[in-house]
């Protein structure tokens, strides 16, 4: 990708991660949708975490809906 090339940053709120491995589940599967360059997840116990997605093209919500769904967690909306 060229310094030129836009990307996009998204960030999205997710309720019922508690642990490590909640970060690393959600992480692989955010990291599998099309275009997506990074994943970053601040995990919060006993609260909302949050996951912030660079990705080189626009994402849809839905579709980090359903990657974070796999994962076994949901979007707070």
């Amino acid at each position: 990708m060229s310094e030129h090339e836009a990307k996009y940053v998204a960030g999205y709120e997710v309720a019922g991660m508690t642990c490590a491995h909640c970060v690393g589940a959600v992480t692989e599967e955010v990291s599998a949708l099309p275009g997506v360059e990074s994943v970053r997840v601040d995990l919060v116990a006993g609260g909302t975490s949050t996951v912030d997605v660079t990705s080189t093209t626009p994402l849809e919500r839905s579709a980090v809906a359903a990657a974070v769904e796999e994962a076994g967690y949901e979007l707070v909306e």
